[in-house]
């Protein structure tokens, strides 16, 4: 009997993964290479979807070659990818300009255009409020590069451009699956749609908007040319995929309301899963996100370059004072000693505390602002100002949670689970549930997305029924939960506070003119 497997590929900002698994999955290889990010100039970051395409051929072609699986027993693929950013698109597929990150700011005098003019209805609508995601995006490339605007056949996310190139799709079959459409602002979440009344506001251009389609909808199959690229056999069911968020939450098992999700990579990223549709329209902090699964929501927020405040803090600070050369040798894993160095420090930082927003504030969009500490004294040391650190992301998902028990306060938050690199660590997992006041749980292995994707494609080829109920199965924990400790909550309750007036008080500072 011929074995089948599925492959998921995830698309990030920093790097591809590609993963192969067996259907009840058991991981039998992976490989990852970076992808390069571009800064042209200050506020402007850059990707070259070639580079999506490129890195996501690389990673699968390596997969198969380190498992030995004949290609032919490869059943689906599916991809997920970095969500707020957009490409553009040709009509014949090909990309227009460069993929305009996530983490680029030229957008922002549209973010406040969208924001004056419709943004509580932007956010009853999309579930999302005006940020630095699509909709500021596209209207800056139909204003500031018109030229650019006018060839562009459709507005589009890696995922999609990397799928739709695999299949050889033209630019009238271009998609983007529902798990992406909270950030589009142009959307109707609930309904699933475009919404003509956004677009007409706007006067952004509906047929520039792809079609909406479930995750795992079959878009096409894999070409002669791009089963070479990948080392596949040709006509192999390729699915739409999900944003890399819904995709992680899949994979770690996030299909109950009341659970949470930390994504503590590049991004700092928190979800929850509840099973009603919310918009926080007072704060416009949390984007409401569809899951996979249908009928449930992921509201979320996240810290653009949560994960990235580590490695700034390492090599600008850490490094020069350990004597370690610049820059730091492949392999050389130095975020262990940096977390436990932040151990020697007790909980509070002795009232110091920290600003994550290096790169601007996303949740609520502020991009003006930026990093800090407050209440330095003689008495800080190193150790202190890497505990604050790490103190400031769980002190702003401890915002985000405030909001989430506002809007839905019958939800009672039963676990939490953490995924990427942060959460391999125990001392930075026990700080997180003593702030969050939340059981916090790591689970086993530190790849979610690329399962999450996987299943995807199992439920377009028909291999996998139940999504839900495959997920839950499929993951599995590592150790015993970090409880909450109480002493430390007692230090942590009235910091939470204090964090979120400094937040106010900086945001106030940063945008002010005078």
């Amino acid at each position: 009997m011929t074995k089948k497997y599925l492959i998921g590929v995830d698309l990030g900002t920093s790097g591809t993964k590609a993963a192969l698994y067996q259907i009840d999955g058991v991981k039998i290889a992976e490989a990852s290479v970076e992808v390069p990010i571009y800064y042209p100039k200050p506020g402007v970051v850059e990707q070259d979807s070639k580079d999506f395409y490129e890195t996501a051929a690389l990673t699968v072609s390596r997969c198969i070659q380190q498992s030995n699986v004949v290609p032919q027993e490869v059943t689906a693929i599916a991809f997920d990818s970095q969500m707020a950013g957009v490409g553009l698109i040709d009509e014949s597929y090909q990309a227009v300009g460069r993929f305009d990150s996530w983490l680029d700011v030229r957008c922002k005098p549209y973010i406040e255009w969208m924001d004056k003019e419709a943004g509580d209805q932007i956010t009853q609508l999309t579930g999302c409020p005006p940020t630095c995601d699509h909709g500021p995006k596209m209207l800056w490339w139909k204003h500031e590069h018109p030229q650019d605007y006018k060839r562009t056949a459709k507005f589009l996310m890696p995922a999609a451009y990397v799928a739709g190139r695999m299949a050889g799709l033209k630019s009238d079959q271009a998609f983007m699956d529902y798990t992406f459409i909270h950030f589009s602002g142009f959307s109707d979440a609930r309904q699933t749609r475009w919404s003509r009344e956004l677009c007409a506001k706007f006067d952004l251009d509906l047929d520039k908007l792809p079609r909406i389609v479930e995750p795992w909808e079959v878009v096409g199959e894999v070409t002669e040319q791009c089963a070479r690229d990948f080392n596949l056999a040709p006509g192999i069911p390729i699915a739409a995929g999900a944003g890399d968020t819904a995709a992680n939450a899949l994979g770690a098992g996030i299909v109950n309301p009341g659970m949470i999700f930390d994504v503590a990579g590049t991004a700092a990223v928190l979800a929850s899963c509840t099973d009603m549709f919310v918009a926080d329209t007072k704060n416009r902090a949390l984007l409401n996100m569809r899951s996979v699964i249908p009928g449930l929501w992921n509201p979320l927020a996240y810290i653009a370059g949560g994960g990235l405040a580590l490695r700034w803090f390492r090599d600008q600070f850490y490094n020069a004072s350990h004597g370690i050369p610049q820059p730091v040798a492949d392999g050389l894993d130095l975020y262990p000693e940096m977390i436990e160095l932040a151990a020697s420090v007790e909980p509070g930082s002795a009232g110091l505390l920290f600003s994550p927003h290096l790169g601007g504030r996303i949740c609520p969009s502020t991009p003006e602002m930026r990093g800090a500490w407050i209440g330095a004294s003689w008495s800080h040391t190193q150790a202190h100002l890497m505990r604050a650190l790490l103190e400031s992301i769980a002190l702003e998902y401890a915002y985000y949670l405030r909001i989430l028990r506002e809007l839905l306060p019958s939800l009672e938050l039963v676990q939490a689970r953490g995924a990427g690199g942060g959460a391999r660590s125990p001392i930075w997992n026990q700080i997180k549930a003593d702030i969050l006041d939340v059981p916090y749980q790591r689970l086993k292995g530190n790849e979610f997305g690329t399962w999450g994707a996987a299943m995807i494609a199992g439920k377009a080829a028909g291999v996998i029924n139940d999504l839900a109920a495959h997920a839950a199965h499929t993951v599995f924990t590592e150790g015993e939960p970090a409880l909450p400790n109480l002493e430390n909550r007692k230090i942590y309750q009235p910091l939470v506070e204090k964090y979120i007036r400094m937040q106010q008080t900086l945001a106030t500072f940063f945008t002010s003119n005078v």
